[in-house]
């Protein structure tokens, strides 16, 4: 009796034990995001969600929380960095406060070729290695760049073609750097978050509108706003991150599992980012905006206007904004 009993017990303890191991082996990802799932970023977590679930047999949980449910973009790296929430997407101007040097791909037309930019944002690269190291000083690993596009001008009824058009206008700017640039254009910015675009737009809060135009698609601007200017004036792009000490307590395993699936998200989103936008143009012509291409001369006269934000960078962005300057020049 007593050899049964002990060897029932054995068999509970070995059955609750394996319980305990299998619930402690699991890991859950939130993951903060200002853009709807709909938009191309979201459907880029979701691809990473699905390649992550699979690796890992389900180990690993990864939950989605879109449209700013829990941060909007600008708070993402704080909230990142101090551990609030696993991981988060955010802008990469976002991290301007701490790295002065990541506005380079707002210097006006600098990276203005698809080349480039690719060459900029491949990993490891002269570019994009130094910036990935500096952010991790944040608290915070970068896990993938997400391509969003060029920057474009919104407007209702006059397009914004020359900095002419911009004198004393009211512009929506998501960074530092754009808003010197359009200071330098003669428009007056104005710092608004994404989430809160369409309402500012509606609402007359600013004449212009500066964004992506696959935004135009996924928050519906094309009903706030009816001219789209193809300035393509910068590059903007976004980073996954993650809190770092969250990111280097998981196994090695579950790390590797992590870093495959961020990769592979990497270059689903930048290969596609040039169909992306040609799908966002042809709604957008498809919804009544007019799409106005600048002719040289007009793109020439920004140029011009332009000299002021290198200047403002090259005093404020230090050494490495030095660094990725000539790294740039050399692309």
């Amino acid at each position: 009796m007593k050899s049964f009993l002990f060897k029932f017990l054995s068999v509970v303890v070995l059955f609750f034990s394996s319980i305990s191991f299998a619930y402690s082996s699991e890991t859950t990802m939130r993951i903060s995001l200002q853009l709807p799932l709909k938009s191309h970023l979201g459907q880029n977590l979701l691809l990473f969600k699905k390649e992550i679930e699979n690796r890992s047999n389900g180990e690993i949980k990864v939950e989605i929380y879109d449209s700013a449910q829990l941060y909007k973009d600008k708070e993402v790296p704080a909230a990142v960095g101090a551990g609030s929430i696993e991981s988060g997407v955010a802008s990469l101007t976002r991290y301007v406060g701490d790295i002065p040097a990541v506005d380079l791909f707002y210097q006006p037309f600098l990276l203005n070729t698809d080349k480039k930019v690719r060459k900029a944002v491949s990993k490891g690269s002269s570019i994009r290695g130094p910036i990935d190291n500096a952010i991790k000083d944040t608290g915070s690993t970068v896990l993938w760049w997400q391509a969003y596009g060029n920057a474009i001008m919104l407007s209702n009824g006059q397009a914004i073609k020359n900095p002419s058009d911009m004198k004393g206008k009211k512009v929506r700017v998501f960074g530092k750097t754009l808003g010197t640039f359009v200071k330098a254009a003669g428009g007056a910015p104005t710092l608004i978050s994404g989430s809160e675009q369409y309402l500012a737009y509606q609402r007359g809060t600013v004449d212009v509108g500066m964004t992506g135009v696959s935004g135009v698609k996924s928050r519906k601007l094309f009903e706030v706003m009816d001219t789209i200017t193809k300035t393509n004036h910068g590059v903007i792009e976004f980073i996954v991150v993650a809190n770092t000490k969250w990111f280097n307590s998981l196994s090695s395993k579950h790390k590797e599992i992590i870093i495959k699936s961020a990769e592979i998200a990497e270059k689903d989103v930048r290969d596609n980012v040039a169909k992306i936008e040609d799908d966002a143009y042809k709604l957008a012509k498809e919804k009544g905006m007019k799409i106005i291409t600048p002719s040289k001369s007009d793109i020439d006269a920004f140029k011009a206007a332009s000299k002021p934000v290198y200047d403002d960078y090259k005093k404020n962005a230090g050494s490495l904004g030095a660094q990725l300057l000539d790294a740039a020049s050399k692309l």
